[in-house]
């Protein structure tokens, strides 16, 4: 076993990490337990606030085995005395993974958020300062409150950010050892401080340890998500009168949509009526190229999005739902064209779109940290992608108790007819005997409607999903009691843990556990049954779901069914087929048959890993672009790089209002005057890559040339411009100064800045940008012709 260990370290496996130096230390503190128990609570604290002299670390990072010991044996009775739960070795094994800087997977139930906390407390030892980021306002308060008065015996201030909080709470909650706070709003407060101009301004501060709570979703599924700081500007909305336009349209006669590619175009015909409909115009004329583009993005909100599957219409709103949720993705919108033309569509008030001054993906803003680790429950599936984009390895902690979940083969049916009548005897069965069912639905739309065969049969469900997520602790709260049956979207299928009899977990305010009769009933019954609808486009979300049964070594089952129709075998797998013998009811048991399923999946998974890191490719290097002129406006901020600039650039004017208006005032107009060029130019730069980026495609893919280099042929060269450009600006901007008694009158120099700003997250564009439709393009090519010579 050893030997095989050491091969797997050198082949460098997902979950290969070494165990054993952790498995030591905590042994080691478990030794030490009678020793610290006997402590006074300020004896305690006296000792943790000792530890952060040395820190719980030997000198290379590593965990030294007598420091490392006696930090866990105080925090874990730390943990005893303020939360009443004393940590259990494999907890305790999870905070050394995390202090040791991987992604630590750890099952549901296991107690993840405690021992992040003792990690975090770790590093705050260390005199590192912590930031835990979640995925949401909620968890943010839930946790940095739960874990308070833990953070406190053990001498470390712990505060929390949330979306309502204002700048001063956010420098005080920053200020802490360790701050909570949602990833993306840690994101917009990096972004308003790059816009700042006076260090006073300033919230974020230099950034140390970074650590993510359900780390594969952050990291992976949001890692190419753009953060956006936008500002009021002139931009018009979508005419509603396009929206009207192409619903008159006709599929087949007017317009084609490519299910697989998720693309949607116009006929010949159709944009004959087009054009008919607009006054007789040449639609492809240079000349109204404006119109074509709105034609195409309404044609694209009409037919290609869905209510109720990717967006739900909230108090007057759009609202989107995130896919590997399932839930309401807060703040976040597609890009203006497509988010304006789906409110036109659903005959909404356009919400207010501006100019993008500056904006971030996740990956960059987690790389940023130098020190970076994790924590979720699946982190296996997605190994290569931490190794690749973050240098994160993975530490698999074994469970406290072994898991005993019955997870039976995939149930594959001919039709989706006949899957969902499969479904709902499947339900009925477990209902009857009083077994509590979860049934995991891919959206929205499929949840309500399951609800609604069910209801006919006689089976009274609860529905969870986007719409109703204020409900979702009751609902959940609910999920494991006899005979209860539970439909929700993904959003069940993270970061929820289901006791069985019923009742919540004890995070915070919660009710009672469940009576023990209840609990042993249903543990009687083979515990909560987990049916999955369909397989998802990832493995981790299916393995997310049926990890709400069997916690802590609960019993419980899981299957999922799928059949042969289902979206995501049409959309990765459509060349396969399937005409072997079917049931009469439905089911096929082919190996070939199942083997299309997981064909199909693993395209997907392929799918979306290309895409992650081609769209890593390109922010690259706008990262790379970003950083030169950070570096000079940090120059301008905190120092007189304005002002010698311009004293070199334009001698004359500088000592003449240096003699008019003094030194000091003359150096304020320099660092405003350079700030501003700076940013106006970088928010110029974004809008031409993004324009550039969209359309490099069309050129290269019609020549045949890469277009990544093809986008770097013409992105470079306007990057190295762009300093000497903003440089050049605000020379002629200060050689226009003027004095008027006896102050530099710097309204008069035109650097007005937005009235407004507002931040939001661009959802990825639901069927792609160019590249990445050209790439499932290419990919349905490839298909094609593999299939004809077979």
């Amino acid at each position: 076993m050893a030997l095989r260990d050491r091969l797997r370290r050198l082949l460098r496996r997902p979950g290969t990490v070494d165990l054993r130096p952790l498995q030591a230390a905590v042994a080691e503190a478990g030794a030490r337990e009678p020793e610290v128990r006997a402590l006074s609570d300020e004896a305690l604290t006296s000792a943790a606030r000792a530890l952060s002299e040395g820190g719980p670390d030997s000198s290379d990072g590593r965990p030294g085995s007598d420091a490392t010991a006696h930090f866990l044996a105080v925090a874990r009775e730390a943990a005893r005395r303020t939360l009443g739960e004393r940590p259990y070795d494999v907890q305790l094994l999870g905070t050394l993974g995390l202090l040791s800087g991987h992604v630590v997977e750890m099952a549901t139930g296991e107690g993840k958020t405690l021992a992040g906390a003792l990690a975090a407390a770790g590093y705050a030892l260390r005199g590192k300062r912590v930031h835990v980021m979640s995925v949401n306002d909620y968890l943010a308060r839930r946790d940095a409150e739960w874990m308070g008065p833990l953070y406190a015996m053990l001498g470390v201030t712990a505060a929390w950010v949330g979306q309502s909080s204002t700048p001063d709470e956010r420098r005080r909650a920053y200020a802490a050892d360790v701050a909570y706070a949602p990833v993306s709003e840690i994101g917009f407060d990096l972004l308003r401080d790059r816009l700042a101009t006076d260090p006073a301004d300033l919230v974020l501060p230099e950034p140390d340890v970074a650590l993510i709570d359900e780390a594969d979703s952050v990291l992976v599924d949001e890692a190419r998500v753009p953060l956006v700081l936008a500002g009021a500007a002139d931009t018009a909305a979508a005419d509603a009168g396009y929206a009207e336009l192409v619903r008159r349209l006709r599929p087949g006669l007017h317009y084609t949509a490519d299910e697989e590619a998720r693309n949607v175009q116009l006929t010949a015909a159709g944009a004959r009526a087009v054009e008919q409909a607009l006054g007789g115009i040449d639609l492809y004329a240079p000349e109204h190229l404006d119109a074509l583009t709105a034609v195409n993005v309404a044609l694209h909100a009409e037919v290609l999005l869905q209510r109720d599957v990717d967006y739900i219409v909230r108090d007057g709103a759009v609202k989107l739902v995130s896919a590997s949720r399932g839930r309401v993705a807060l703040l976040q919108r597609w890009p203006d064209g497509l988010q304006a033309a789906v409110e036109a569509k659903e005959a909404l008030e356009a919400s207010p779109s501006g100019e993008i001054l500056d904006s971030i993906t996740v990956q960059e803003l987690v790389g940023r940290y130098p020190v970076r680790c994790g924590m979720t429950g699946t982190a296996r599936a997605v190994a290569d992608q931490l190794r690749e984009f973050y240098d994160l390895e993975i530490a698999v902690i074994p469970p406290n108790r072994p898991c005993v979940r019955v997870d039976e083969p995939d149930r594959l049916y001919a039709t989706a007819a006949d899957k969902e009548v499969a479904i709902v005897d499947e339900i009925a069965a477990a209902h009857a005997a009083g077994r509590p069912v979860l049934v995991g639905t891919l959206d929205i739309a499929e949840s309500e409607r399951l609800a609604r065969r069910l209801d006919r049969a006689g089976l009274p469900c609860v529905v969870l999903n986007a719409k109703n997520d204020a409900e979702e602790a009751a609902i959940i709260a609910r999920a494991g009691a006899p005979g209860a049956i539970t439909v929700s979207t993904q959003m069940a299928g993270r970061g929820t843990d289901i006791r069985l009899g019923g009742g919540a977990p004890p995070a915070g305010a919660s009710p009672a556990p469940p009576p023990e009769a209840d609990r042993d009933r249903v543990a009687g019954l083979g515990g909560l049954l987990v049916i999955g609808t369909g397989r998802h486009p990832s493995s981790r979300l299916d393995d997310q779901l049926r990890g709400r049964a069997g916690r802590q070594g609960d019993p419980g089952g899981s299957v999922f069914f799928a059949s042969l129709e289902d979206d995501l075998v049409a959309r990765y797998a459509p060349e396969e087929s399937y005409d072997g013998p079917v049931a009469p009811d439905g089911r096929v048991d082919a190996k070939g048959a199942h083997w299309i399923v997981e064909h199909a999946q693993r395209v997907a998974e392929g799918v979306d890993l290309e895409i992650h890191r081609n769209t890593w490719r390109y922010h690259h290097l706008i990262g790379l672009q970003r950083r030169e002129i950070l570096a000079e406006r940090d120059a301008v901020l905190h120092g007189d790089a304005a002002d010698r600039l311009l004293a070199d650039l334009r001698p004359e004017r500088h000592a003449r209002l240096v003699e008019e208006a003094g030194p000091e005032q003359t150096a304020a107009a320099a660092r405003q005057i350079m700030l501003f060029h700076l940013d106006r130019c970088w928010a110029e730069h974004l809008a031409f890559l993004a324009d550039l980026r969209e359309g490099i495609h069309l050129r290269s893919l019609g020549r045949g040339l890469d277009p990544l280099v093809e986008f770097n042929r013409e992105a470079v060269p306007a990057g190295k411009r762009l300093l000497r450009r903003a440089r050049d600006r605000a020379a002629d901007a200060f050689d226009a100064l003027k004095v008027a008694d006896g102050g530099i009158d710097l309204p008069g120099a035109e650097l007005t800045r937005p009235s407004a700003t507002w931040t939001y997250v661009v959802h990825d564009n639901p069927f792609g940008s160019l590249d990445e439709r050209a790439f499932r393009g290419l990919v349905a090519m490839f298909r094609r012709t593999r299939r004809t010579t077979r």
